[in-house]
């Protein structure tokens, strides 16, 4: 039997940034991660586009544009004060006929709205910050939006912890009981718990009586490697769908000036479905399977088009033609690899059958539960803890 303070469910960002804020809040709790991989930002925290995003996607009533800026601003002091590489780049946003100039407007008007630094710029400015990029009249300039290596910083947080943390690796969450949680290799007590476990987030919600109505749905992420650093100087993006939580294909400058697009938003048939035979489960599969089913038949939120659309990015081709649409010269032999393959927890609600575009955080008597921490979460984490711990910390305190 183990005792802890604090238990922590999940070492990806999310998980590491609480323990984080935690520490600097509370000097003397004795704070415990359990992580059920070897390693800490195994899954969505590691794999990533790496992407700090300046915060002008989202509706300024949501949870997202509220931390995203303070959490850009936190994140890059953090790596610029810790030597972390951070590749400081800019994005921006074009637009592919007339249609799309409305977006274009609408993003400035939530990026003004949430205090993030934006500029609407000509074709002869835009040729001027990104010469390879094309658009239709308008384009859209975001300076703060940066790259880093998430695996990089996620190690460094969990490096520069103080002797009352620990991370317990290896450790799958089994049940709880009684401020008690049963491992596959020990029991430990708590005083209070925050649930960060991402695609099993709302799993162990569940196990607390917590987030009934919500269930997550796997989307997997590919990234394509293309082999000319010089093809462009900074991130390039369409005007997205704001329906929907997905940014469309993309180019992305990584922290090393390597260029990939993507990412895809595939359906994916299990939690951890990397590849097609992965850490298959049948029981999520069957399960998973069976959303999708009634999720197509209904055509709930636009399923049907959305998952036919994105299947078709398995095909190489369809996938670099998606890209060609943003940028004026690309030459397809320059392509590489798939990178690795990344899965997003989108949270469903079931009794809408609609996806859950904001984070969720719901809290019990003893634990808080962080449910769909989604893009931009990596980008908010340091303001998002520090908002959820200032939520909760009235249990324990």
């Amino acid at each position: 039997m183990l005792e802890t303070d604090i238990l922590i469910v999940g070492a990806g960002i999310v998980g590491l940034s609480l323990a984080r804020e935690l520490t600097r809040k509370f000097s003397n709790l004795k704070i415990t991660i359990l992580e059920k991989e070897s390693e800490v930002a195994f899954h969505a925290s590691g794999r990533n586009s790496g992407v700090l995003h300046a915060g002008f996607y989202y509706d300024a009533n949501t949870l997202k544009a509220k931390f995203t800026v303070k959490g850009n601003k936190a994140l890059t002091e953090y790596c610029l004060e810790n030597s972390i590489p951070i590749n400081q780049c800019g994005k921006v946003v074009v637009a592919v006929d007339e249609k799309e100039l409305d977006g274009i407007y609408e993003l400035k008007r939530r990026g003004d709205t949430n205090g993030v630094s934006l500029e609407i710029i000509d074709e002869k400015e835009l040729n001027e910050i990104e010469p390879n990029a094309k658009t239709f009249q308008k384009a859209l300039f975001s300076p703060t939006t940066s790259t880093v290596n998430p695996k990089l910083v996620c190690n460094h947080i969990a490096s520069n912890f103080s002797n009352n943390v620990r991370i317990l690796f290896n450790r799958i969450f089994l049940k709880v009981k009684n401020k008690q949680v049963t491992t596959n290799k020990e029991k430990i007590k708590f005083k209070y718990l925050y649930n960060a476990a991402g695609l099993y987030a709302d799993k162990i919600a569940h196990s607390f009586g917590i987030g009934q109505q919500y269930t997550v749905l796997p989307f997997k992420g590919i990234y394509l490697a293309y082999n000319d650093d010089d093809l462009i100087k900074r991130h390039i993006y369409p005007v997205p769908n704001l329906k929907n939580p997905f940014l469309g294909v993309h180019f992305t400058k990584t922290v090393n000036n390597h260029v990939k697009i993507g990412p895809t938003a595939i359906p994916a048939f299990w939690r951890e479905n990397y590849t097609i035979k992965e850490r298959f489960n049948l029981s999520e599969f069957l399960e998973i399977i069976a959303c999708q089913s009634k999720l197509f038949i209904t055509n709930s939120f636009n399923f049907r088009s959305l998952a036919l659309s994105e299947i078709k990015k398995y095909d190489r081709n369809f996938f670099i033609n998606e890209a060609k649409k943003l940028v004026k010269q690309l030459d397809v032999d320059n392509f590489g690899d798939y990178l690795q393959p990344g899965i997003r927890a989108q949270l469903l609600n079931k009794q809408t059958n609609q996806l859950v575009m904001d984070f969720v955080v719901e809290h019990a008597e003893n634990s808080t539960h962080v449910l769909n921490s989604v893009s931009p979460a990596f980008t908010t984490a340091f303001a998002f803890a520090e908002f959820v711990i200032k939520e909760s910390e009235h249990n324990f305190n």
